[in-house]
């Protein structure tokens, strides 16, 4: 084998390995990509548990009591099914995904902020029904 075969082959594993850790770190990017997009649709989910809220603060009087209520408790619905909905979803690509470089969260720290949230967002809910009821 000549010098230019080994400069070759060397060259050729040199590119190789840089490929690959190119490849790794872009899968360690889709990881906190990932990460960062459930923390956009956790935002969303408090975004809508915040409108309800603020519904129920401004129109609170409005007639027949239960109406604005109602409505409130729907846009916290949305709010507790869009955090289901991100934790499913970034549970599922980081299922998908491995990390190399990077410390991703784990799925089970996923499910637990959107439990927290869900399980607050439910109680915001008995709250605001629970609260000030007429005839009482």
């Amino acid at each position: 084998m000549s010098k230019n075969d080994k400069d070759s082959i060397e060259l050729a594993e040199d590119r190789t390995d840089l490929a690959e850790d190119r490849t790794d770190w872009a899968e360690d990017r889709t990881v906190l990509a990932n990460e960062r997009t459930f923390a956009g649709w956790m935002r969303t989910g408090l975004a809508a548990v915040g409108i309800g809220l603020g519904f129920n603060a401004l129109f609170g009087k409005l007639e027949p009591f239960w109406l604005p209520r109602a409505i409130a408790t729907i846009f916290i619905l949305i709010g507790i099914f869009i955090f289901y909905v991100a934790q499913r979803n970034g549970c599922l690509v980081q299922n998908r995904l491995s990390a190399h470089d990077a410390t991703p969260m784990r799925g089970m720290n996923l499910k637990l902020v959107a439990g927290f949230m869900a399980f607050g967002s439910f109680c915001l809910v008995a709250g605001m029904w629970l609260i000030d009821i007429p005839g009482n």
